[in-house]
């Protein structure tokens, strides 16, 4: 596919745009933007700074990618943001690029689907194949792992994580780490039971299901601290590589565990 770009687009000429780029009307790209192979700006889209975005994107009418974080501290530092490929990003998505304390980078993976609407703010790190509904808002410095889905009009505040396989609710206020696997839901998000539908879905096998609701027992139903907990899900249960990443996930929280 040869790039095309129209003529009411503003392209800086410091930027680097890939053959078969695809730039609607109106859209502005901003010096040191990369587009990678094959990513489409339909139109009225602004990508600015030190952005980088993969291969085989689409992003809709007036999203905005790497504009300046909506943070007092920060006093226009070189920072940046990295997107993976194959992205479906929808209408008025704003992705902020990071600010300063982190790393640098606001990060999200491949083959994930934003929404219209969806705010990713500075410093925050998507993984992949995540689905974000409409509305759904990140503060700055979220951790969102693979394969997690966030409901429509859900807000989470800053450093909070949530774990792989996990499903949050609609209307959801986040202010925990929601574990992997697990549903969650609620103004002040609260657990309810694991992912089971969504692992189904996923191709995980019955047994390693059927081990995980044992270890949501124990963590969240059963009277335990949660430092007994843990223990008791390493010495009774199986230690799968989905059972270690559930217990490292928790062991590492610094915000507390939704329960």
């Amino acid at each position: 596919m040869e790039t095309g770009i129209h003529k009411t687009a503003i392209i800086d000429p410091k930027a680097s745009i890939d053959e078969g780029v695809q730039i609607g009307p109106f859209c502005i790209v901003g010096e040191g933007a990369r587009l990678k192979k094959g990513t489409r700006l339909i139109s009225n889209v602004i990508i600015e700074g030190n952005t980088e975005i993969g291969e085989n994107c689409t992003i809709h009418p007036f999203a905005g990618i790497g504009l300046p974080p909506q943070d007092i501290k920060y006093k226009d530092e070189k920072t940046g943001v990295k997107i993976g490929s194959n992205n479906i990003i929808r209408e008025y998505v704003t992705v902020h690029r990071a600010s300063v304390g982190g790393d640098g980078i606001t990060e999200i993976g491949s083959n994930n689907f934003l929404m219209a609407y969806v705010h990713i703010a500075h410093d925050c790190k998507i993984g992949s194949n995540v689905v974000m509904a409409n509305l759904a808002t990140l503060a700055g410095h979220v951790v969102i792992e693979d394969y997690a889905v966030i409901g429509g009009i859900v807000a989470i505040h800053q450093f909070t994580r949530i774990g792989t396989y996990a499903m949050v609710g609609g209307f959801s206020g986040v202010g925990q780490d929601i574990p992997p696997y697990t549903m969650a839901s609620g103004p002040r998000a609260k657990l309810f039971g694991l992912n089971s539908i969504g692992l189904k879905r996923n191709n995980f096998p019955d047994s390693t299901i059927n081990d995980l609701k044992k270890a949501y027992r124990i963590l969240f139903r059963e009277k335990h601290t949660l430092k007994d907990a843990l223990k008791k899900v390493h010495k009774e249960l199986p230690q799968t590589d989905e059972m270690k990443h559930l217990v490292e996930f928790i062991e590492k929280n610094k915000r507390g565990i939704c329960r």
